[in-house]
């Protein structure tokens, strides 16, 4: 199949329209009809419906594997030019909200002071579209966080070839409000919280819990953004529970005499004790020619003088 071809049939499904197709890609109208039947004639069925716009059954399938084929070309085309790029002294950075650590902070600007003339561009997204933008070259390092059992690798989509190291581990807090019954807790077991009431968020999926504990985990209030400070604000007024990393949590909070707790304008975070669950973060990067972006990302995977975010 023409990628060309294949791009067109996926933006007119995307759109639901042949004439925002053509907008977008910049062909005419009558350009892109002649472009999706030529497609359809390839394949030898129909792939969209005219009236409304939208994928036949065939077109429903190929647009399953049409996403990632396009992303392994772009990525094959990022990784060969690679091999013939020299050093640049700019550096673009892709990181989930949540990746970018203290620590992992304090090892890139140690990189940056090393490298002067290096200007750093850091751009936040989620999971998936990290792990896409590394392996399609528009970033040349990425972090990605999650919760995950010690040790075991994020689950990330399959994009082609990159190298992935944990650099960083911490612990996980259960948010909720100062005033709930478990608020005094030294620990919570995940298990005991299956029937509360739960934010749905970008930092703590609840499809991952279901996954670990099964069903349950109900969510109480849907929060699309990746705020910190609305996801903490949401659970002192009771909208729902969450989870964070003790370091997310805590740059509101203080800790307390007997440190299990942390408590700030109405919210309180509870380390979580079972199951053995902590908050990863992985550097992803293609194979990287000498040069600046390998050297930060040499830095950026290196072993902390410190336990704080050390990988486990």
């Amino acid at each position: 199949m023409d990628p060309h071809l294949l791009t067109t049939f996926v933006t007119v499904a995307r759109h639901g329209s042949f004439s925002a197709a053509a907008d977008e890609l910049g062909y005419t109208q009558s350009a892109i009809s002649q472009q999706i039947a030529a497609l359809e004639s390839d394949l030898g069925l129909p792939l969209l419906r005219r009236r409304p716009v939208e994928p036949t059954p065939a077109g429903e399938r190929l647009l399953e594997h049409a996403g990632p084929l396009l992303l392994r070309l772009r990525a094959a085309r990022a990784d060969v030019l690679r091999t013939g790029a020299q050093p640049a002294h700019a550096l673009t950075l892709s990181a989930t909200p949540l990746a970018l650590t203290a620590g992992l902070a304090r090892r890139l600007a140690a990189a940056r002071a090393a490298r002067p003339r290096l200007e750093v561009t850091i751009r936040t997204c989620d999971r998936d579209q990290v792990a896409r933008a590394v392996a399609a070259g528009e970033s040349q390092l990425g972090l990605a966080d999650g919760i995950a059992a010690p040790s075991d690798p994020l689950r990330l989509p399959e994009v082609g070839p990159l190298t992935r190291i944990g650099v960083a581990e911490e612990e996980l807090v259960v948010a909720l409000p100062a005033d709930h019954p478990l608020a005094g807790r030294a620990g919570l077991r995940l298990a005991d919280l299956i029937d509360a009431r739960w934010l749905q968020t970008p930092l703590c999926p609840l499809e991952r819990l279901r996954a670990l504990l099964g069903e349950g985990f109900r969510a109480a209030l849907d929060y699309r953004g990746d705020d910190v400070h609305t996801v903490l604000n949401l659970v002192a007024a009771g909208h729902g529970l969450t989870l964070l990393p003790a370091s997310a949590a805590g740059r509101s909070g203080q800790e307390t005499s007997s440190g299990h707790e942390t408590k700030s304008g109405g919210w309180c975070g509870v380390p979580l004790v079972a199951p053995r669950l902590v908050h990863r973060v992985e550097l992803l990067h293609p194979a990287l020619p000498p040069g600046p972006a390998a050297d930060v990302a040499a830095e950026l995977a290196a072993r902390p003088a410190t336990g704080q975010d050390q990988p486990r």
